[in-house]
C-alpha cells in the first residue's frame, strides 16, 4: 500500500477515537431526583444504588434480619439518613464512579455532591464508617455500631 493510503487509515482511526473519547470522558450527569432509603443507599433518578466501601448504621428494627443490631444503632441510623438528606437536598450530586452491581441489584458508586466526594464527607462527620470491598466480597467485617463511638476525624 501506498504511504498515502496508511495516511487516510491512520486519520480515520484517530477521528474514530476522538468522537468516542467524549463519550468516554464526559462529565457524569446530575441526578434530579435523590431519594435515601438510609444512609448509605437509595435511588438516583429512580435506579437503585450502594455507597461504595462505607457503611452507615441500620435502621430496621433490633434483631431483624438485615436490622440493626442494637437500638443505639437504630438511633444512628435514623440521625445518619437526616444528615445525608440535609446535605443532598437542592445540591449537585452526581455518581462519579461505578463498580458494578451487587447482589441485590443495586449500582455500587462513588457519588459526588457539590463537587465534594461523599463518602469523605460522611466518614468526617462520623455517620459512615469504612467497609472496603473488592467487587461483591468484603475485605473486613461489617462494621460494629453498637460498641463505643469514635470521634470524628
Amino acid at each position: 500500500m501506498k504511504w498515502q493510503t496508511w495516511l487516510y487509515i491512520l486519520a480515520v482511526a484517530v477521528a474514530a477515537f476522538a468522537a468516542s473519547a467524549t463519550d468516554i470522558f464526559e462529565p457524569p450527569e446530575r441526578a434530579d431526583n435523590v431519594y435515601w432509603s438510609d444512609g448509605d443507599s437509595g435511588r438516583l433518578d429512580g435506579e437503585k444504588f450502594r455507597l461504595a466501601n462505607v457503611d452507615a448504621p441500620e435502621k430496621g428494627g433490633v434483631g431483624a434480619i438485615g436490622g440493626a443490631k442494637c437500638e443505639k444503632e437504630r438511633e444512628r441510623a435514623f440521625a445518619a439518613k437526616e444528615f445525608i438528606v440535609e446535605l443532598t437536598r437542592n445540591a449537585d450530586v452526581r455518581i462519579s464512579r461505578s463498580y458494578g452491581m451487587d447482589k441485590y441489584d443495586r449500582e455500587v458508586v462513588d457519588i459526588s455532591v457539590d463537587g465534594q466526594d461523599l463518602a469523605a464527607i460522611g466518614l468526617d462527620a462520623g455517620i459512615y464508617k469504612p467497609w472496603p470491598h473488592k467487587g461483591q466480597r468484603a475485605l473486613t467485617r461489617k462494621p460494629d455500631w453498637c460498641g463505643v463511638m469514635v470521634a470524628a476525624r
